[in-house]
C-alpha cells in the first residue's frame, strides 16, 4: 500500500533530501484554497514570534498572551509554542478571503507545507542531522498542480533558509534536552520558566538582561550589550548561547573580544542598510506624493522618520 493511501497518515514516511524534486503549487483560485488554514495546529519558532509580535507592533508578552498557547514537547519537559485559533474555532486569527494577512512574516510551519523538516541528534552527536518528508493531506489539491521544483528549490521560494539559520541555535536546545532524556532528569520548574522566556519572551527576557544581577554574573561589553539591547534577534541568538551555558554547561557567554567586535561591525552594517534603504523609500514615496499634488508636510509621514509605517513597522 502506498503510504499517502493509510488513514490518518498525511506524511510520507521516506527521508527525502534536497534534491528531491516535488510536485506542488498553493495559489488563490486552486480549490482548497485556505482549508489548510481553516484547521491548524502550528508550532511557533522564537524566531517565528519575534517577526510577528513586530508585524503586528507589540510587546513578545502581549503577543504570547493574545496569540499563542503552551504545551508540553514531552511530559515534564520544556515548553513549546501553538499558535491560538479563533474563539471557538480551529481556523487561524489570521486567515482572510485572500489569504494570509501576516504573510510577509507568516510562521515557519507554513513556508514549509507541504515539506516537513525532520531534525534528529544521536546521543553521541554534537551536530543535528536534517532531512525531509512530504505532506500529503486528503484536502490538498495542490500536489495535483503541474509544477515541479526540488525541494531545495521550494526552500528558497518559500523563504525558510533564513527561518531555519535563526531557529538553529533553539532546534539544538530542544534535540539536546531530549536526547539526554533521563539522564539529567526532569528539568526544574525553574529551569523550565527561564527556557520559556528566554525562548519566546523576548522583551522580558531583555529586562533580564539589563538587571543589576545579570550584570553582575556576566561581563559585556557596552557596545555589545547596547546591540542586543536593540536588536531581537541578536538578543535571540544569545538567548540560545545563555541557555546552553546555564541549562548543560556550554560556556558561550564569555565572549571573545575580536569575535565580539566583529559581531557588533555587521550589526552596524546591517543596521545602516536598513536605514539607507528606508530613507530610499520615504524619498521615493515622496515623490510619489508629490506628483500627486501632495505634499508630505501634510502626511504626517515625517514625525515617524526611520519608523514609518509604510515599511512595515509600527509606530504608537
Amino acid at each position: 500500500m502506498n503510504p499517502t493511501e493509510i488513514p490518518g497518515l498525511p506524511v510520507v514516511p521516506v527521508m527525502l533530501d534536497e534534491s528531491k524534486e516535488i510536485q506542488f503549487s498553493c495559489h488563490k483560485g486552486i480549490a482548497c484554497w485556505n482549508a489548510c488554514c481553516a484547521n491548524i495546529d502550528i508550532s511557533l519558532t522564537p524566531y517565528d514570534i519575534v517577526r510577528l509580535k513586530k508585524r503586528l507592533g507589540i510587546s513578545s508578552t502581549q503577543f504570547l498572551r493574545d496569540y499563542t498557547l503552551p504545551y508540553e514537547m514531552e511530559k515534564d519537559g520544556i515548553a513549546g509554542v501553538k499558535f491560538r485559533p479563533v474563539e471557538g474555532g480551529t481556523a487561524c486569527r489570521f486567515m482572510t478571503p485572500a489569504g494570509c494577512a501576516v504573510y510577509e512574516d507568516r510562521p515557519t510551519a507554513c513556508r514549509y507545507y507541504p515539506v516537513a523538516l525532520l531534525s534528529m541528534r544521536k546521543q553521541d552527536e554534537y551536530q543535528a542531522s536534517e532531512s525531509y518528508a512530504l505532506v500529503k493531506e486528503a484536502h490538498c489539491q495542490g500536489h495535483l498542480e503541474p509544477r515541479r521544483l526540488s525541494i531545495a528549490e521550494y526552500r528558497s521560494e518559500q523563504g525558510v533558509i533564513e527561518y531555519d539559520e535563526m531557529a538553529k541555535g533553539w532546534r539544538e536546545l530542544v534535540l539536546k534536552k531530549k536526547s539526554l532524556g533521563p539522564a539529567i532528569g526532569a528539568p526544574s520548574l525553574k529551569s523550565r520558566q527561564l527556557f520559556f522566556i528566554a525562548c519566546y519572551d523576548i522583551d522580558t527576557f531583555r529586562d533580564f538582561v539589563e538587571s543589576e544581577g545579570f550584570q553582575k554574573l556576566f561581563k559585556l561589553s557596552e557596545d555589545y550589550k547596547a546591540m542586543l539591547m536593540q536588536d531581537d534577534v541578536e538578543l535571540m541568538l544569545f538567548a540560545f548561547r545563555f541557555l546552553k551555558q546555564v541549562l548543560f554547561g556550554e560556556k558561550s557567554i564569555e565572549l571573545d573580544e575580536e569575535a565580539a567586535r566583529v559581531r557588533l561591525a555587521k550589526w552596524q552594517e546591517r543596521q545602516a542598510k536598513i536605514e539607507e534603504e528606508a530613507r530610499k523609500k520615504r524619498e521615493e514615496y515622496a515623490r510619489m506624493l508629490e506628483e500627486e499634488g501632495i505634499h508630505v508636510e501634510d502626511t504626517g509621514l515625517e514625525e515617524y522618520g526611520e519608523e514609518a509605517p509604510l515599511y512595515g513597522g509600527c509606530k504608537e
